[in-house]
């Protein structure tokens, strides 16, 4: 649906990193009308999420509403949708609602979901962290295995208090620290009655060490960090399959937990198999080094939607860095495009990467160099960089109050259960495969 005027309609498919990027900086431009699509009315914060689910940050910390960010510019129009076809050689989609759009370039930035890798049960029973709803969904299950075992502390027994972690990368080491910190901390407070010394949590990782991204530096010290806080590490072990009551490890043993939060992989969101364009490692969009798709003139791949090839060869990681920077240089290529000038390829400003593993703890390797830090300063560095990839000045401060609060004192700002869907556990569901913490499960998934 393009209008009579002269401007280039750009349609945007996703309010991610990438996609509202690339939408501020058309915005500025009176050459282009943009529309910008996204099933959610709101950008989420992806790099904070496990702070959500942990009770550290509420949900206005992590989201922000596309319109209030791109207020002020009459050319952009945010539209609600979950988009559910695209034809890239037409460059239009088509959403689950019955609107479609037409633009002269198309901009694809429809993000990431979990990667299962086919592990049996783990879509229907585990707990991805990639969307704000997913980690609602987490908080709310960790918050009522916490009442259901207070209201019946034989359900300990039964592995109520045992939270699984796949997957050793930032997410989930970062996740496997905020838990212990919550569990020794704030839980211990609220729930004096329960035996909250018995909660467990675990982290297995198939690798050989963890955040197989950084130095050997930052694996062991993140290694030694959460193990002082509690946390049980299992290296170069994988998960067989995720049942309602435990998991099963590929070394034969099993845990029983009600909990099993999956941050094993990424893949591109399902757009990524029905645009018909080519796609690489993880179901990912291949891009040319300038961000378009070969072939495709006008349609531009994006952030997590992407692959999108480093200087060194690699696939460039998965990082909210990433994404902000290349949806800005889709942007200029696009408004050169529109001027008759030449695409250029484009070219990332590696800031570094960090992780924080919970309280005064964390590991940063700043620039291109990888100057290596860790313990407060670099935790102080994750705190500004964090805060300054915010989208708001309100967002920010928020996010440090809410911070603050938890650091001074051990109680969590808002431990909320507002997700009926997982408030209420079976707890007879599986319960005849008779499985223990350390014995062989005698059943998988249904």
């Amino acid at each position: 649906m393009i209008s009579n005027d002269s401007k280039k309609h750009v349609v945007i498919i996703g309010g991610g990193f990438a996609g509202l990027s690339c939408a501020r900086k058309l915005a500025k431009s009176d050459e282009v009308r943009v529309t910008l699509i996204d099933k959610n009315n709101f950008h989420q914060f992806q790099p904070l999420l496990y702070q959500l689910a942990t009770s550290e940050l509420g949900t206005g910390d992590v989201a922000t509403s596309l319109r209030q960010a791109l207020q002020g510019h009459p050319n952009v129009d945010v539209k609600m949708g979950e988009v559910a076809a695209a034809n890239a050689r037409s460059r239009t989609v088509s959403t689950r609602e019955g609107e479609s759009y037409e633009g002269d370039f198309l901009v694809l930035a429809a993000g990431s979901q979990a990667n299962f890798f086919g592990t049996t049960g783990a879509a229907e029973n585990a707990f991805p962290l990639y969307s704000v709803e997913e980690a609602q969904r987490l908080r709310s299950r960790i918050l009522t295995v916490f009442e259901d075992a207070d209201r019946d502390p034989k359900l300990l027994e039964r592995g109520a208090l045992n939270f699984v972690i796949v997957g050793g990368g930032p997410t989930g080491t970062e996740l496997a620290g905020a838990l212990a910190d919550m569990i020794r901390g704030a839980m211990m407070d609220e729930y004096p009655d329960l035996a909250v010394k018995k909660a467990k949590v675990y982290l297995v990782d198939h690798g050989s060490s963890l955040l197989a991204a950084f130095s050997e530096k930052a694996h062991a010290y993140a290694a030694k960090t959460l193990r002082r806080k509690g946390v049980e590490i299992r290296l170069g072990i994988s998960v067989k399959a995720v049942a309602p009551d435990h998991v099963l490890l590929s070394d034969g043993t099993s845990i029983q937990t009600r909990t099993v939060v999956w941050a094993g992989g990424l893949m591109a969101s399902p757009l990524a198999a029905s645009a018909g364009l080519p796609q690489g490692h993880g179901g990912r969009i291949e891009v040319r080094p300038d961000l378009t798709v070969v072939g495709f003139p006008g349609v531009y791949a994006l952030g997590d939607f992407a692959n999108i090839t480093g200087e060194n060869g690699q696939s460039m990681p998965q990082l909210a860095s990433v994404a902000q920077q290349c949806g800005e240089w889709a942007a200029k290529n696009i408004l050169a495009e529109i001027a008759g000038e030449g695409r250029t390829p484009f070219q990332y400003h590696d800031k570094g990467i960090m992780a924080m593993i919970g309280r005064d703890a964390a590991v940063a390797e700043i620039g291109k160099k990888r100057h290596e830090l860790d313990g407060p300063i670099a935790f102080a560095a994750w705190l500004g960089v964090h805060a300054l990839l915010m989208s708001g000045v309100r967002q920010r401060i928020e996010a440090f109050v809410n911070w603050a609060w938890t650091y001074f004192t051990r109680s969590r700002p808002i431990q909320v259960l507002d997700r009926s869907d997982v408030e209420r556990i079976d707890w007879d569901e599986g319960a005849e495969s008779g499985t223990s913490g350390t014995a062989p499960a005698v059943r998988t998934a249904r």
